[in-house]
């Protein structure tokens, strides 16, 4: 079964801005190798840390939502670990999309 999962990536751009695009594209197509299914992608641009825990002090964040099967974040973690390009990584369970339903109005009597 799969489940709705959301990956926080922040990348390492520094020095090349302009490629963000090119490595945005990429990263997505690596969920979809994998065997995700992407349901949204969302580029929040560039943002300074609260505080400097590394070599960086700002990163690109990036927010994939997309549903997998729950082996395929182990897969996605290991990978993307490797990558130079993704500084940090997180991964969260959501809950499945619901149709919501319109709310029915009382009426006043």
């Amino acid at each position: 079964m799969k489940n709705r999962y959301e990956a926080l990536l922040v990348l390492n751009t520094q020095g090349r801005e302009d490629t963000v695009k090119d490595v945005v594209d990429r990263l997505e197509s690596e969920f979809q190798k994998e065997g995700a299914e992407i349901e949204q992608v969302q580029k929040m641009d560039k943002r300074q840390f609260s505080y400097v825990a590394g070599e960086l002090d700002a990163g690109y964040y990036v927010n994939f939502v997309f549903h997998a099967d729950s082996q395929l974040i182990t897969k996605l973690r290991s990978k993307f670990k490797l990558d130079p390009e993704v500084y940090r990584q997180h991964y969260q369970k959501l809950r499945p999309k619901s149709e919501r339903q319109p709310k029915k109005v009382a009426e006043a009597k």
